[in-house]
């Protein structure tokens, strides 16, 4: 028994193209087997099943498994990142045919759910001093996309 924890995301039609959109969003990474449907079903024969990735590291599976199931909120993935520049990108990235949505958080073209955030944007809100922490995350609320600057000017009290 190893353990290994695999995420399987559920497309309709779409986890080949999506794994390959994530491999250009985080170059590490790669493409592992590519399992078709045949004649068993429940897809047309020939079409893309599973498709296997890893990127930077964590396993993947993307599952065409039709329209009964969709992404939400309830699950996303985050990326706590060294500076505003990755986050930038990032950002730039994942929403690209998706749409941003509040406090760093957006969805990209799949719908699925990210949270995108420069990693010192984390000991600004979590402070031990209240009231800083309380600046800090009363600007990072009036945000879409994370600007750390504005969330340090306002944990500074400016």
């Amino acid at each position: 028994m190893s353990g290994e924890i695999v995420t399987c995301l559920w497309f309709d039609g779409k986890a080949q193209e999506a794994a390959e959109f994530y491999l250009s969003v985080f170059k590490d990474g790669s493409i592992g087997r590519v399992a078709h449907y045949n004649d068993a079903g429940p897809g047309e024969p020939g079409s893309v099943m599973v498709v296997e990735f890893t990127v930077n590291g964590q396993k993947f599976v993307g599952l065409n498994g039709g329209p009964e199931f969709t992404f939400n909120e309830a699950v996303s993935f985050q990326i706590p990142c060294a500076d505003q520049a990755e986050a930038d990108y990032f950002w730039e990235k994942l929403t690209d045919g998706g749409e941003e949505g509040p406090c760093g958080w957006l969805k990209d073209r799949f719908g699925l759910s990210w949270q995108v955030f420069p990693s010192e944007v984390l000991d600004l809100v979590a402070d031990p001093d209240p009231a800083k922490a309380k600046r800090a995350t009363e600007a990072m609320y009036r945000m879409k996309k994370i600007d750390v600057e504005t969330i340090r000017k306002a944990h500074a009290g400016q």
